[in-house]
């Protein structure tokens, strides 16, 4: 057998393997093991190359960011930051049409900058939005999707695991991963915006259950003061770690170091935690980071196998052959990757295709910072979709209301998955809003 039909049956045999319910790292490692003793014949060789990528793998320094921005965000979902800062932006607009929509949006937004976990968002909003919507008047279907669909941002507004999973399998700078991820984020954040105010304004019967909301009653209304000291502690955290990762004081590693400090501190003022609580807290970064860490190191052995078998360069001379060129690869690339998202958790996305297609985007001059942004919109869109939406089964599952059915959450996500879908388009064929803010738009 060829080493290219090996690692053609690897890829089938994969996603099989992760569709029959096997952990992605085991497959990966598995598959990645008897493809190289296939192509070598050797037993030994395989070993010795699961051996040593995976000393390789995670022996960087850099690889110190992985709990450190895990660690910042278990600490702020303990403080509290995330329902403060939707009360001071539920106040804020609360005059606006589809005010409460837009204040999640924002309110998510700043909670992504602060942790850059989707999934987190999604848990954190299902408890402190979605409650508040109901009681004001809004459609159960758009709460939840509003919910949904914002959740996202967690994973393109720096810091982000995903970007930091990527800047591991693509050999990229995660600081400037993060630096590019900060105006597209922005500007999905600011789509969602205007779209919950067009929605409400030119079809009111989607996002009220009577065609109206009610006002927020003047005795909810806080003090300027307190909505000032409910929201320092995300400007502090946003200022600390992006501002000081974007005027070149910290590394990537530095900023999660920094933003882990001042988010114990936030949560240690506010008396949220006790020695029972950040053990809790330590316990789960731990378990985060090794799932992480093996992930890699697997990604890393798989990345290995396929440049042994071939296999990227071929599909090189392939699609040169078929003259598709850089813009029809990048329209395939993301096509495939929303429907993998379909059936499979976005850092499994990664890790499977990554070390397949950044070879070929090399090999066609494409910047791979980009590229990056890119990806992580085109992964993220699979958290919205079904059959699987793992946004959509956490707000399920976090949400305690036998009213909201599992397809009213898909159907509430749809009119926010078809606004990523713009966004991502626009981000496609114009990747200067990616490189905006580096230093060097060349990457």
């Amino acid at each position: 057998m060829s080493p290219i039909a090996v690692a053609c049956l690897s890829l089938l045999a994969m996603l099989g393997l992760i569709w029959a319910g096997m952990h992605v790292a085991v497959v990966l490692a598995l598959v990645s093991f008897v493809g190289v003793w296939l192509i070598r014949g050797d037993m030994d060789v395989a070993a010795n190359l699961l051996a040593q990528a995976s000393q390789d793998a995670v022996a960087s320094h850099i690889f110190g960011v992985v709990p450190l921005f895990v660690l910042t965000g278990f600490l702020v979902a303990r403080a509290d930051v995330g329902k403060d800062a939707f009360e001071v932006a539920n106040q804020v607009l609360r005059r606006v049409r589809g005010g409460l929509g837009v204040a999640t949006v924002a309110s998510n937004a700043v909670f992504a900058a602060i942790t850059g976990i989707s999934i987190a968002s999604a848990a954190v909003f299902t408890r402190v939005a979605v409650p508040e919507m109901l009681r004001f008047g809004y459609q159960p279907r758009f709460a939840v999707g509003v919910v949904a669909g914002s959740s996202v941002l967690g994973m393109l507004i720096p810091p982000s695991l995903l970007m930091i999973l990527y800047g591991f399998l693509a050999n990229q700078s995660v600081g400037d991963l993060f630096t590019a991820g900060i105006v597209p984020g922005l500007l999905l954040a600011t789509v969602y915006s205007v779209g919950i105010v067009l929605m409400a304004t030119l079809r009111p019967l989607a996002v009220y259950a009577d065609g109206a909301a009610r006002a927020v009653e003047p005795a909810a209304l806080l003090p300027a003061g307190t909505l000032v000291l409910k929201l320092l502690p995300s400007v502090l955290l946003i200022a600390s770690v992006l501002g000081g990762l974007y005027a070149g004081f910290f590394t990537a590693t530095e900023a999660g170091a920094t933003g882990a400090a001042v988010a114990l501190a936030v949560a240690l003022l506010r008396r949220k935690l006790d020695w029972r609580t950040l053990w809790g807290v330590l316990t789960e970064t731990g378990h985060v980071t090794v799932s992480v860490s093996f992930l890699i190191i697997c990604a890393t052995i798989y990345t290995r196998m396929l440049a042994m078998s071939g296999l990227p360069q071929f599909l090189v001379e392939w699609m040169t052959q078929l003259g598709l060129g850089p813009t029809g690869f990048l329209l395939i690339y993301i096509g495939f990757i929303i429907l993998l998202g379909m059936i499979i958790d976005s850092s499994s996305i990664l890790l499977i295709v990554l070390p397949l297609m950044v070879p070929i985007a090399e090999q066609f001059g494409m910047n791979l910072i980009w590229l990056g942004v890119v990806t992580v919109v085109a992964v993220e869109i699979g958290l919205l979709t079904p059959p699987f939406g793992l946004s959509v089964f956490v707000i399920k599952s976090t949400l305690s209301d036998s009213r909201i059915s599992l397809g009213d959450i898909f159907r509430g996500t749809l009119p926010f998955t078809l606004m990523m879908l713009a966004v991502l388009l626009l981000l496609v064929f114009v990747p200067q809003l990616s490189l905006l803010l580096l230093k060097t738009p060349g990457g």
